[in-house]
Order: C-alpha cells, then sequence, then structure tokens
C-alpha cells in the first residue's frame, strides 16, 4: 500500500486555531492623517493588541541582498529610497515601488502573532494599511494619475489578485478601521511630522487619495475584486481633530475600538 504523502505545514510551531480566532484589523487612511498615532495608542493600550506597522523603513533603504554581489561596494548594493524616487519621478517608478510596496504587506499579513500574543485570550493584530489600500487607493489612483501605463495596470492586477488568492485564509481581515481627515489637514500634519521623502507633495494628491478612500470606506461604492471585503466592518473615525497629545481625546478613541471589537 502507498504510502500517503505527509502534510506540510507552512509555520509548524504555530497554532492553527489561534490562527484562526485572531482578530486581524487594519487601520486605513490618508498620508498624515493620523495612523501613526493611533498605531502608538493601540500599541500600548493592551497585551492582547500586536500592531504591525507600515514598513517604510524597508520603501527608504532597499537593499540587494544577492550573495552574487558581495563584492560591490555598499552604496552600489544599495537600491536606494524608493519613495523618494517614487515622489521624484511616479512616471518611472510607481509600478516599481507598488509591487514592492504590496510584497512588503503580504509578508506583514502572513506574519504570525507574537508568542506573548498566543497567551491573550481575544487577541488581535492591527495592520497599519492593507494590502487593499495597496491596490485600490495607490496604484488605483497611478494608474488614474497616468504614472502607471495600461500594460504596467494589468499586470499589477493580474499578479496580485492571483498572489492574494493563494493566501486568502492566512491574510483576510476581520475589520477595518478608516481614520477620517480633511486632506488640509493632513497637508499640515504631513508637514509638522517633517518625513523628508513627503514634503515635495501637494495637496491635489492628498486630495486624489481622500477622494478613493472615501469611495471605497465611507461611501463603499468602489467595485471590489474580493466578495468578502463588500460587507466587511468598516469603524469610521473623524480624526480632523488633532488627538496626538490629548489623552482625553485618545480615550474617547480607544473606547470606540474597544466597542467597535466587541461587535465582531
Amino acid at each position: 500500500m502507498a504510502t500517503p504523502p505527509k502534510r506540510i505545514c507552512s509555520s509548524p510551531s504555530f497554532d492553527n486555531s489561534f490562527e484562526k480566532r485572531t482578530k486581524k484589523i487594519s487601520i486605513e487612511g490618508n498620508i498624515a492623517a493620523g495612523k501613526s498615532t493611533l498605531v502608538h495608542i493601540l500599541e500600548k493600550s493592551s497585551e492582547e493588541w500586536e500592531v504591525i506597522p507600515e514598513p517604510i523603513g524597508k520603501w527608504c533603504n532597499v537593499q540587494n541582498t544577492d550573495n552574487e554581489y558581495e563584492e560591490l561596494s555598499t552604496s552600489q548594493k544599495s537600491g536606494g529610497n524608493l519613495l523618494q524616487m517614487l515622489y521624484d519621478k511616479p512616471s518611472r517608478w510607481s509600478y516599481t515601488f507598488q509591487s514592492y510596496a504590496c510584497l512588503s504587506r503580504v509578508r506583514a499579513q502572513l506574519q504570525p502573532p507574537s508568542a506573548k500574543l498566543q497567551q491573550a485570550e481575544k487577541p488581535v493584530q492591527f495592520f497599519e494599511r492593507s494590502v487593499y489600500s495597496d491596490r485600490y487607493i495607490f496604484a488605483s489612483n497611478l494608474f488614474e494619475s497616468g504614472d502607471m501605463n495600461e500594460t504596467e495596470w494589468a499586470i499589477y492586477q493580474d499578479w496580485h489578485g492571483w498572489l492574494l488568492s493563494q493566501f486568502e485564509s492566512q491574510i483576510e481581515l476581520d475589520a477595518m478601521i478608516y481614520l477620517r481627515a480633511d486632506p488640509q489637514r493632513c497637508m499640515q500634519r504631513l508637514h509638522c511630522r517633517g518625513r523628508e521623502e513627503e514634503q515635495g507633495i501637494p495637496i491635489e494628491y492628498l486630495e486624489q487619495l481622500h477622494y478613493k478612500h472615501e469611495c471605497w470606506l465611507y461611501h463603499r461604492s468602489t467595485q471590489l475584486d474580493f466578495e468578502y471585503l463588500k460587507d466587511i466592518p468598516i469603524l469610521v473615525l473623524d480624526v480632523n481633530d488633532d488627538f496626538k497629545n490629548d489623552r482625553i481625546k485618545q480615550e474617547a478613541v480607544l473606547d470606540k475600538v474597544r466597542e467597535f471589537l466587541s461587535t465582531l
């Protein structure tokens, strides 16, 4: 009798039953809407919550790790600041950036909860943006603005859909939190935080992204390719008022997040 094939487990040390009961929530919103601020607040608020921030550091310092090129100098091995390259010349770097950004988000959403979180009774993973906003907000906007051509957009959608279908059960979200802020308010915060790569962003770009967020997460009129996203629970938080240094406002936001989680 033939020996039955062994079951291959992609993460043998990880309890699948725990994976199923871990809530996965993405935090969405415009550039400088307040996502990083909320991430820090959530991180300190509960031992049952784990936060996976946006990997901006990787985008700003792309490294070539291929051993074949070990003899090259450090500057030659570095792919450079891809985020800055995108803002400097979007028509050249949009497809490259969105490909790398999506790859990093897939890796983030596949990240198993920490050992500490596995002891939690009601574990939650929060992701700063998601593989879905990568497509329906940023890549889509670059295509519509003409910075990604039709061929690049078709290729992006093809591999994006296929890749997500392969990992669907592992990266599916349980809900989303939309930080809703006016583009003018985002522009003010953008200049205040002083991130070098962002200083040349025009208000028109923030307005385009705001419109995309509104259509998808507020009016829910965006045409989606993933069926479960059409009815996914979304908590909309008005964050036009600054809450970064206001403890009372922070507690009010946390109360809304806790109440929202209790309904999932």
